[in-house]
């Protein structure tokens, strides 16, 4: 079995671009507004319009609304250093790089559209 994402948002253009300069993530095909895959080793994330739901759709939501409320994005990397340290250079907003008491190291932030995404690894001496 294998997860693919699919994130609802305001601008697509700005969640591609989060996605691939902030957490490496590469594109897959074309760039389009309704439908973008990106994929960093096995994940695998679909950004799309939240234009192109229908008015009853259940992901629908308005500008404004806090979206993926009660969902965390977790990402496992090999080396979370080398990722918090790309993702620091990038600018963007981000917790300190920290141990957590179940034994692994990350860092999290909020992407453009509010979803919250934590970035870790097992942790290694």
């Amino acid at each position: 079995m294998h997860l693919t994402l699919e994130l609802f948002v305001q601008t697509p253009e700005r969640s591609i671009d989060f996605y691939q300069r902030v957490l490496g993530f590469d594109v897959q095909g074309s760039v389009s507004p309704e439908y973008t895959m990106l994929r960093n080793g096995d994940a695998v994330i679909a950004i799309n319009s939240r234009s192109v739901l229908s008015r009853d759709h259940p992901l629908r939501t308005e500008i404004g609304d806090r979206v993926g409320l009660g969902v965390e994005i977790v990402l496992k990397v090999a080396n979370v250093e080398n990722a918090y340290r790309k993702a620091k250079e990038s600018g963007w907003p981000l917790s300190a790089l920290a141990m957590q008491p179940w034994g692994l190291r990350d860092f999290r932030l909020v992407d453009p559209d509010g979803y919250y995404v934590r970035v870790s690894s097992n942790h290694t001496n």
